[in-house]
């Protein structure tokens, strides 16, 4: 097993079985007020219970986003959330206002504090003084190197958390006002606008230099560098994405926890990984050297590589393709320029009609609008991809180890202990056997039929 935590997000339900299904140590999202991220479907206070003990029942920690500036008048309102919170077992609250923090240390002294990378903590000095307010966790600013990181784990003991992928912003997160000043949405209130990722131009004495996306940055991703995180010290991994898919979800859990137990990330994975969402390639930032973040063609998910349009013919409204990669109906694709997107419904190659089709081969697709000849197209969406990482989150195989004690003695209660937590006593006596004696393998076996729990026993 891995030593590192790996820390996934949960923007619904269905994304926490995701995350859970495929292997995350502990996951974090928000509850209906109060998140950095207001605009996902979060929790309301009956499926915030729900999806605490869902977690918990199977071994998997539960950190509460509570990451907003506060308002005066709201400090009542959002006790009352850590409050409730913290009754239904939430493991750590996760914040950016310090005045909040104070009063929850003050009422509730034995829950946990992470300072969220809203706090925008980029130096040693910054976690001395968290870790003086009694915080557990610092999550660090994003812009970090990798030898910053390690100074600053070398001397603190508290845990240090580090972003490893996904969206990443333009300036310091918590310290960007961009958000307020073009839409009056802050992203310190969780309302953030993403205005960097609209389109500007860039002027010289008034002559336009340059258009696109000039402030969109691509997306993080470390997974070919785990072993270096963990080198660093790092106690948590952290995964960007509660507004995102649930396979987006469950592959990047699933890849970032195989590469945290030392298995060997393939050229497929980061396929995959591009697959599920990209904006025009990945970046390290400057966890390990400064390079251009920027993609400024598109700020939205590019997928992958398609193929270039070879004709168009505008009665039909088919295209002509050479494939650079297996295509399926029911994939998504999209032009580089943005001006078609669609889900593929009709595929031809040689005059026929087909469902799947293969790299090398020139079929026909239809039918579309907006487009002409040397157009690249992107696939955005893999059906066949996204179907294999449903089957495995619908297997529902995570469950939480424990161990059991039996002691079955003649003319006794029989005695369950587990976890030397939970003890049970049996109305049943039992006696000496007459013909077929009770033997240890069946006793193993029966109480090893927990296929439809959360739990399973493995001692």
């Amino acid at each position: 097993m891995n030593n590192i935590e790996i820390l996934s997000p949960v923007g619904s339900f269905e994304n926490l079985i995701a995350a859970v299904q495929s292997g995350a140590n502990a996951v974090y999202f928000g509850a209906k007020n109060f998140n950095a991220r207001d605009f996902a479907n979060n929790f309301d206070d009956k499926t915030l219970k729900k999806a605490i003990e869902y977690a918990k029942t199977r071994g998997v920690k539960t950190y509460l986003t509570l990451n907003t500036l506060i308002k005066n008048s709201e400090l009542i309102e959002a006790l009352d959330l850590v409050n409730t919170a913290y009754s239904y077992g939430i493991d750590a609250i996760i914040i950016q206002d310090i005045g909040l923090a104070i009063l929850i240390k003050k009422f509730f002294p034995d829950l946990d504090l992470h300072a969220s990378t809203q706090m925008a903590v980029h130096n040693l000095e910054g976690v001395k003084f968290l870790e003086d307010l009694g915080f557990k966790r610092v999550v660090l600013a994003r812009e970090l190197s990798i030898d910053e990181i390690s100074y600053i784990t070398s001397n603190t003991n508290i845990e240090i958390e580090c972003f490893v992928h996904g969206a990443i912003c333009i300036s310091y997160s918590g310290q960007c006002l961009l958000s307020s000043l073009i839409g009056q949405r802050s992203g310190n209130r969780g309302k953030c606008a993403q205005a960097c990722r609209l389109q500007y131009s860039l002027l010289k004495d008034n002559i336009e230099l340059k258009k696109g996306y000039l402030l969109s940055p691509k997306d993080l991703c470390t997974i070919e560098y785990v072993e270096k995180l963990k080198k660093a010290n790092i106690h948590s991994l952290k995964i960007e994405g509660r507004m995102k898919s649930k396979e987006y979800v469950a592959l990047t859990t699933k890849l970032y926890s195989k590469a945290a137990n030392g298995e060997n990330i393939t050229d497929e994975d980061i396929f995959n990984l591009k697959q599920t969402f990209n904006r025009g390639g990945f970046t390290t930032n400057n966890l390990l050297k400064k390079q251009n973040i920027i993609y400024d063609i598109k700020p939205k998910n590019l997928g992958t590589y398609l193929g270039k349009i070879i004709d168009f013919d505008k009665e039909t409204g088919l295209i002509s393709l050479k494939l650079e990669q297996d295509l399926s109906m029911g994939d998504g694709i999209e032009t580089l320029n943005m001006e078609c997107s669609t889900i593929v419904t009709e595929m031809i190659c040689n005059k026929q009609h087909i469902r799947q089709a293969k790299k090398g081969q020139i079929i026909q697709l239809g039918r579309l609008k907006n487009v002409k000849p040397s157009l690249e197209v992107y696939k955005t969406s893999s059906k066949v991809l996204n179907k294999s990482i449903d089957e495995y989150i619908n297997n529902q195989n995570r469950r939480k180890p424990l161990s059991i004690n039996i002691r079955i003695l003649e003319n006794k209660q029989i005695s369950i202990n587990i976890n030397n937590e939970f003890d049970y006593l049996t109305n049943e006596i039992p006696q000496i056997s007459i013909n077929k004696p009770l033997t240890k393998e069946t006793i193993i076996t029966q109480f090893s039929k927990t296929i439809d729990t959360p739990y399973e026993f493995v001692e």
